[in-house]
């Protein structure tokens, strides 16, 4: 696990409460990759879908929460992407059928 991954799994998680800076944050994924948010009333959390990349998925228990964990999902799923030799697609911004 990369140092930044780490850090916003641990604050995520409730076990870190350091400020995190703008470029720390976005040095996490591209920003590009279209995320749909909405409570989940059964788990009692948010959960942040990425449609363009298959099963890309995160919750949390607030908003902020949801967004942020949802950031560490993308970088593992384009890491994990990469070392397996698959296509990672190209963000396509808002998607249509949303």
């Amino acid at each position: 696990m990369k140092k930044h991954d780490k850090l916003f799994s641990e604050i995520v998680a409730g076990r870190a409460d350091r400020n995190v800076g703008f470029a720390e944050l976005k040095m996490q994924t591209d920003p590009r990759y279209e995320v749909i948010i909405y409570w989940s009333e059964e788990d009692g959390v948010f959960i942040a879908e990425v449609p363009e990349l298959p099963g890309c998925m995160a919750d949390g228990p607030t908003y902020e929460g949801a967004v942020a964990a949802v950031r560490v999902v993308i970088r593992e799923w384009i890491d994990t992407a990469h070392e397996l030799g698959r296509q990672i697609p190209e963000p396509k911004g808002r998607l249509l059928y949303a």
